[in-house]
């Protein structure tokens, strides 16, 4: 760590445990820095459902003002799915609700519906997401019974 300027800034590449908020991988690593270093300012780009693990990108320093870019900047996904099972939140929160035979589905099916997420898409989030709505988080209203329309 000795090797890095994080008041100068740096960019911090975080992969988000699952069950933590984007703040508290903030959190986190701003304590840990400011026992060695001293206070430092530190920001992240996008926010991710505590449910959801993945990439996390930290700035600290100077490196906060490019926050915005990093943010706007184009992005590939990837993911791991379980077929034949839904919940009702998309996500491993709550039980799986129902089941689906699977045995229909072949390689050549997945690719070719792989194909139509080619290029670009309209995201609608889902209830469960860390999109705001009116300053509160989705998941916050959805965990709430709320569907924040």
């Amino acid at each position: 760590m000795e090797n890095y300027n994080f008041v100068e800034g740096e960019v911090i590449l975080i992969d988000k445990p699952l069950d933590w908020t984007s703040f508290d991988v903030v959190n986190k690593i701003k304590f840990a820095l400011k026992r060695k270093f001293g206070a430092i300012k530190i920001g992240h780009a996008g926010t991710l459902d505590p449910k959801a693990t993945g990439l996390l990108i930290l700035c600290t320093g100077k490196k906060t003002k490019e926050i915005q870019q990093i943010q706007d900047a184009e992005k590939t996904y990837t993911g791991t799915f379980f077929l034949g099972a839904t919940t009702e939140c998309f996500d491993t929160e709550k039980e799986v609700n129902q089941t689906f035979d699977i045995a229909g589905i072949t390689n050549d099916a997945i690719v070719q519906c792989a194909t139509t997420f080619v290029g670009e898409q309209q995201q609608f989030p889902p209830i469960f997401s860390a999109v705001k709505i009116d300053g509160k988080r989705a998941y916050d209203l959805a965990r709430a019974g709320k569907d924040g329309k």
